[in-house]
C-alpha cells in the first residue's frame, strides 16, 4: 500500500479521499488555488500546496504544477478525484512518465471512452446496444445537418468530449437545428476545449440508470450494482438511488453483464461506470463510461457495506479486487440529493458567499453526508457551487425516503441562496414517491418544485408568530433569572398597569411583512391577524427543534429551527422561513425598475444578439453569459428600445455590471 498520495482536486471529493486515506494509515497531500488557501481539503491534509491562481486553467488544471508538488512531497500517488484532470489521458500517462502511480484506469482506457464518438463506435463492435444516431469525425456543419436528417427528429446533440450537461441540447425540429448546434458547440469549446459534437435519437421519456464497475490487473472486472439517476435538471443529476425502483432482476442482470462487457473493451482497471438510457419498456442503450469515481458513489457504498475509494487504493496498488461478482449483495435502499448554492425560484442561478449558518443533520448509521465547506467558509465564484452531499439508507425504498424528509427539514443554510426547499418538495412528489419520473420531468414540470408565492397556511403564520414570542421570553428570563426570577420585569409579555399588554409580533417571509397581535406569555397567547379570526395558543413550549403547541384546543407538532430570530418551519410537508422583524419601522422609497439588465453574477459574456437602437419585446434574449461552467440567457425586462450595451463579447464583468440599459418611455 502506498505510503503517501496526492489528491489533485479540491472540495468535497477531497475531504471524502482524506477521510480514507486516514482510516488506512497513508498520508495526503493536498492542492490548493489562491481562493481554496483556507479551504477545508487544505486544513485537512498532512502537507498542502500552492499550484497557482482561483481559475480552474491556472490550478487544478496544471498537470505540470499538480506533478510539481507530487514530487516535492514524494508523493507515490495521485488520486484525481472527479472533474479536473480525472478523465485525462495526457495526464494519467504523464503520472506514469514521472514515476507516479495515477489511482485510476490506463491512459488507453480515458482515451478510448474520453470521446463520445469513438466510444461507440468501440461499443458497436462489442455488440453492446446503442442508440441510433451519427458519431462521425466530419463535423462540417452542413454534414452535421444532413446527419441530423437521416437519424430523424427529436435528437440530442452532445459534446464528443465531455459529459455533465454541457454541451447538450435537444432539438425538435429542423429549423431549430443550427441554434442549438452553435450554443452547444461552444459549451464544449468552453467545457473541454473541443468543440466537437454527436447526435442521437432523442429516446422519449427516458430513465438514466448506470452500472459502477471495478476491474483490477489481473483482468477481473466486475459490477456493483446500479444507481437510477433519472431525477435530472438540464442533463446535471439531482437526486440519485440504489436500487432503481424500475428494474426487474432479469433487467439488472442483462444490463450489469453489458456494462461489464463495455469494461472488458477497454481492459479497464479501477473504478468507472457505464451510463445507459433506459426506454419505458425496459430497452436499454450505452449511453457513455465515465472512466473515474462518480459524486453519486456513495449510494452503492451505503448499500454494499463498502469503501470504493479503498477499493481504487488497493487496486491501484496492484493488489487483486477484494470480492468476486457473486459476493456482491446489497442491503436496503439508499438515496443521495446535492446540496447547492442557487436559487431555484431564479432558474437555479449558482450563488457564492459565506456560509453564516450551516445546520446538517447529525451523521448516524441512516444519515451520511460528504461536505467540503463548514459554517464560515466561503462558496466561491471559480467552482461548482456543491455545499454537502445528503446520503440516507434504510430497510427498503419508503422508510429511506423518510428517512431523506426528516434529514433535509434540519437543514438551514443562511448566506447564499439553497435548493434545500426544492429538494425537500421532491422527495415529497409523487414522480419520486412512486418511482416513475423520467430525465425529462423536472423541466417538464419545474412548477411543482418551485415557491410561486402561494399563501402562506394560518398554522405556519401562528407557529411562526409563536415560536418568536417564546424565544422572546426566553431571552429576557436569561438576562435577569440570576437576580429574581420571579420578577415581573422579567417577563417579555407587553405588560401594563390596569390592563394586559399587546405586542406586534413582525414577521418577514420573501420580502412579505406580515404583522400579528399578541396578548399573553409563557405560552397562553391570543393571537389576530387581519386575515384571520383570533385565535388562542396554549401549552406552547420549545422542545430539542420541535414546536409543541394548542391551537383552540388541537395539538400540533412542528420541526423548527430558531436562532436569533429567524424560525424554519415544516408544515404540511412545506418549509417555511420566518424572520422576526422590529415591531415598528418607517416605510422606504422602492427603487424603480425594468430599464436595465445586470450581471447576476460574475462572468464572461460569449454573445452579444442585440444592438442598439433595437426595438425588442419582453423575454427576447439580449446577451449570454457564461458564469460557473454554464451558459446564462440575458432577456428583455420589457418592451422597450436599447439605448446602450456596455458588454462586448469575451469581456468578463463584474456582478451587478449594468450591461445594457433601455431608452426612457419619455425619449
Amino acid at each position: 500500500m502506498f505510503r503517501r498520495i496526492l489528491i489533485a482536486n479540491r472540495g468535497e471529493i477531497a475531504c471524502r479521499v482524506i477521510r480514507t486515506c486516514r482510516r488506512l494509515g497513508i498520508e495526503t497531500v493536498a492542492v490548493y488555488s489562491e481562493a481554496d488557501a483556507t479551504a477545508q481539503h487544505v486544513r485537512q491534509a498532512d502537507l498542502a500546496c500552492p499550484i497557482g491562481g482561483p481559475r480552474p486553467a491556472d490550478s487544478y488544471l496544471r498537470a505540470d504544477a499538480i506533478l510539481e508538488a507530487a514530487r516535492q512531497t514524494g508523493a507515490e500517488a495521485i488520486h484525481p478525484g472527479y472533474g479536473f484532470l480525472s478523465e485525462n489521458a495526457a495526464f494519467a500517462r504523464a503520472c506514469a512518465e514521472a514515476g507516479i502511480v495515477f489511482i485510476g484506469p490506463k491512459p488507453e482506457s480515458i482515451e478510448a471512452m474520453g470521446s463520445k464518438a469513438e466510444a461507440k463506435a468501440l461499443m458497436q463492435r462489442h455488440d453492446v446496444p446503442l442508440v441510433p444516431g451519427y458519431h462521425g469525425e466530419n463535423q462540417d456543419t452542413a454534414h452535421l445537418a444532413e446527419q441530423a436528417r437521416i437519424t430523424g427528429f427529436p435528437l440530442m446533440i452532445k459534446a464528443a468530449a465531455g459529459g455533465g450537461g454541457k454541451g447538450m441540447r435537444i432539438v425538435r425540429e429542423e429549423k431549430d437545428f443550427a441554434d442549438a448546434l452553435g450554443a452547444a458547440q461552444r459549451e464544449a469549446q468552453s467545457g473541454f476545449g473541443d468543440a466537437r459534437v454527436i447526435l442521437e435519437r432523442y429516446v422519449e421519456h427516458p430513465r438514466h440508470i448506470e452500472f459502477q464497475i471495478f476491474g483490477d490487473n489481473e483482468g477481473h472486472i466486475l459490477h456493483l450494482n446500479e444507481r437510477e439517476c433519472s431525477a435530472q435538471r438540464r442533463y446535471q443529476k439531482v437526486l440519485e438511488e440504489t436500487p432503481s425502483p424500475f428494474l426487474t432482476p432479469q433487467r439488472r442482470a442483462a444490463m450489469g453483464k453489458a456494462a461489464v462487457a463495455a469494461a472488458k473493451a477497454v481492459d479497464y482497471v479501477g473504478a468507472g461506470t457505464v451510463e445507459f438510457i433506459v426506454g419505458a419498456e425496459g430497452d436499454f442503450y450505452f449511453m457513455e463510461m465515465n472512466t473515474r469515481l462518480q459524486v453519486e458513489h456513495p449510494v452503492t457504498e451505503m448499500t454494499l457495506g463498502l469503501d470504493l475509494v479503498e477499493w481504487q487504493l488497493r487496486v491501484a496498488a496492484g493488489e487483486p479486487l477484494p470480492l468476486e461478482q457473486a459476493q456482491i449483495e446489497a442491503q436496503g435502499h439508499a438515496i443521495e440529493v446535492r446540496l447547492y448554492a442557487e436559487d431555484p425560484e431564479q432558474n437555479f442561478l449558482p450563488g457564492s458567499g459565506r456560509l453564516q449558518r450551516l445546520r446538517l443533520p447529525p451523521a448516524s448509521a441512516h444519515v451520511r453526508l460528504d461536505s467540503g465547506v463548514v459554517e464560515g467558509d466561503t462558496v466561491t465564484i471559480f467552482y461548482d457551487p456543491m455545499i454537502a452531499k445528503l446520503i440516507v439508507h434504510d430497510s427498503d425504498r419508503p422508510r429511506a425516503l423518510q428517512r431523506l424528509r426528516s434529514a433535509l427539514a434540519t437543514c438551514d443554510i443562511v448566506g447564499p441562496k439553497s435548493n434545500v426547499a426544492f429538494l425537500e418538495r421532491l422527495a415529497n412528489h409523487a414522480s419520486i414517491v412512486e418511482g416513475t419520473i423520467d430525465t425529462g420531468y423536472l423541466d417538464r414540470h419545474l412548477d411543482d418544485f418551485l415557491d410561486h408565492g402561494e399563501a402562506i397556511p394560518a398554522l405556519a403564520l401562528q407557529a411562526a408568530a409563536t415560536a418568536m414570542l417564546l424565544e422572546d421570553e426566553c431571552r429576557a428570563a436569561g438576562r435577569t433569572a440570576a437576580a429574581d426570577p420571579h420578577s415581573p420585569w422579567a417577563r417579555a409579555d407587553a405588560w401594563r398597569i390596569g390592563h394586559a399588554g399587546k405586542r406586534i409580533v413582525a414577521l418577514l417571509h420573501g420580502g412579505e411583512r406580515i404583522e400579528i397581535e399578541a396578548h399573553g406569555h409563557d405560552g397562553r397567547y391570543r393571537l389576530t391577524d387581519t386575515t384571520q379570526p383570533s385565535i388562542e395558543v396554549t401549552h406552547a413550549a420549545l422542545l430539542d427543534d420541535v414546536l409543541m403547541l394548542h391551537i383552540d384546543g388541537t395539538a400540533h407538532r412542528l420541526p423548527l429551527q430558531l436562532e436569533h430570530g429567524r424560525a424554519v418551519l415544516h408544515v404540511e410537508g412545506r418549509r417555511y422561513v420566518f424572520e422576526h422583524a422590529p415591531a415598528f419601522q418607517f416605510g422606504g422609497e422602492e427603487a424603480g425598475g425594468g430599464n436595465r439588465v445586470i450581471a447576476p453574477m460574475p462572468g464572461r459574456i460569449v454573445l452579444v444578439k442585440a444592438a442598439e437602437g433595437d426595438d425588442v419585446t419582453e423575454g427576447d434574449e439580449l446577451l449570454v453569459m457564461e458564469a460557473m461552467k454554464m451558459e446564462l440567457s440575458l432577456k428583455a425586462p420589457r418592451d422597450g428600445r436599447i439605448g446602450k450595451i456596455a458588454a462586448s463579447e469575451g469581456e468578463f464583468v463584474e456582478a451587478d455590471a449594468v450591461l445594457v440599459t433601455f431608452e426612457s418611455d419619455d425619449a
